[in-house]
């Protein structure tokens, strides 16, 4: 009989609702080369330098074999758009990250994420009340996902970038695209590589037809803010991005700007349900930063984003924790195995918004440290909040909840929740 490997293990669906004791039997061996030739990083110490190290560049292009397939495609005349900014390394990721961030937030936009925090509120408020209706009583049956975990970070990215929330069901076909391509388990490095080009392509085209159909009308969205340029800093025509470059980026806003707070608002409703005495506090509101500690904590304990794998490579041999890791190798940083790794964290499998020291992975870190954490901190923060304060006796009909496929982007597919009404806002 052939011995499945924990990897292999780790990547099976059956293993999605606690993958965490896999974590635990990964560590013993901090860096091991897994069956499709991938390294695989599962502790913390070894992540954090890698995240950090000059050497692992984040372009699938400098692997072999998807450079000479990128060149094929080239030849086949497929469409394609260059590399969003968090797969490209410097000097061109700075640059295109230091242009995003001219529209997002401090310095050029400081108050652009403050000044949604009203708006986020409306919105979660709306999703609430819809829960039993005008009355707000009776017991009734709620999916977190399908009714408020999903529909809550698309409305807050289509108003930031700009797109018609009408418009949903079109593009969450091709960001689902986008997301599959992140498994490991649905295909080789290469054939993953086409299949996330192509889904990029569609959405870019989305965008292309969104932005001709404004017939040169700018309003203050993102969107409308990287095609300015910036005027505020009237950037040489040298620093500006290409309109090649506005529609990658912009597909990976729309995509990264909801999948991921999805599953982190409904990891922490399934935590914080699992966790009634943590509840409790939230619902009685008198501890100011819980909120923020909460999150905090479950972006440590149960983070949507369980691995970091598409296209990181070696660009030198790098040895680490014993192992050199030949250049040219691809690598797999196991971010959620890191941040409960007993050599960094005092009782890591302990949910605790009350531990002292949180250097959690959740939003990865070094050059790519997460673009949206500034949003997606005060999204579940407010989602919580909102949650625990207005529903009365939540309790799970189904524990553990069905999980969707990914074990790269982790979270539950629903999350029946069954509720004796709502209070009001």
């Amino acid at each position: 009989m052939t011995r499945t490997s924990t990897w292999q293990q780790i990547l099976d669906p059956s293993h999605r609702a606690d993958p965490y004791p896999l974590y635990t039997e990964l560590r013993k061996t901090p860096v091991v080369r897994v069956e499709d030739g991938t390294y695989v990083v599962s502790t913390y110490r070894e992540i954090v330098s890698l995240l950090h190290d000059p050497r692992l560049s984040s372009d699938a292009r400098n692997l072999p074999e998807v450079g000479a397939d990128v060149a094929a495609q080239y030849e086949e005349g497929l469409p394609g758009l260059p590399p969003n900014f968090i797969r490209t390394d410097p000097p061109e990721h700075d640059r295109i990250r230091r242009l995003m961030t001219r529209n997002f937030g401090p310095p050029h936009r400081p108050g652009r994420i403050d000044g949604m925090m009203s708006d986020l509120l409306g919105i979660v408020t709306r999703l609430i009340d819809d829960f039993t209706g005008e009355d707000g009583s009776g017991t009734v049956r709620v999916d977190i996902v399908d009714d408020f975990a999903y529909p809550f970070p698309v409305t807050v990215i289509c108003e930031l970038l700009g797109v018609p929330r009408e418009d949903e069901p079109r593009f969450q076909v091709m960001s689902g695209a986008v997301i599959e391509t992140a498994d490991p388990s649905t295909g080789g490095i290469v054939e993953r590589q086409r299949r996330r080009a192509k889904a990029v392509a569609d959405l870019g085209q989305y965008f292309a037809q969104l932005l001709d159909a404004r017939h040169g009308r700018r309003g203050d969205d993102l969107l409308s803010g990287l095609l300015s340029g910036d005027s505020d800093e009237a950037p040489t025509s040298r620093e500006g991005m290409s309109h090649e470059e506005i529609l990658s980026n912009a597909a990976l806003l729309l995509v990264a700007g909801h999948e991921t707070t999805v599953n982190l608002v409904t990891n922490g409703m399934l935590t914080l349900l699992r966790h009634p005495e943590v509840l409790d506090r939230l619902r009685r509101g008198d501890e100011p930063d819980l909120a923020a500690r909460v999150v905090e904590e479950l972006l440590r304990y149960e983070p949507p984003v369980q691995f970091l794998s598409s296209g990181r490579n070696t660009l030198d041999d790098i040895e680490i924790a014993g192992t050199t890791i030949p250049k040219g190798s691809p690598v797999a940083l196991v971010l959620a195995s890191g941040s409960r790794d007993p050599g960094f964290v005092t009782d890591p499998d302990r949910f605790d918004p009350d531990r002292e020291h949180n250097e959690h992975l959740g939003f990865g870190g070094g050059i790519h440290y997460c673009f949206g954490a500034p949003l997606a901190r005060p999204e579940t923060q407010i989602a919580l909040t909102q949650l625990t304060h207005r529903l009365e006796n939540p309790r799970l009909v189904a524990d553990p909840p069905p999980y969707r496929a990914s074990p790269s982007l982790r979270g539950p597919r629903h999350l029946l929740v069954e509720i004796d009404g709502v209070n009001p806002a």
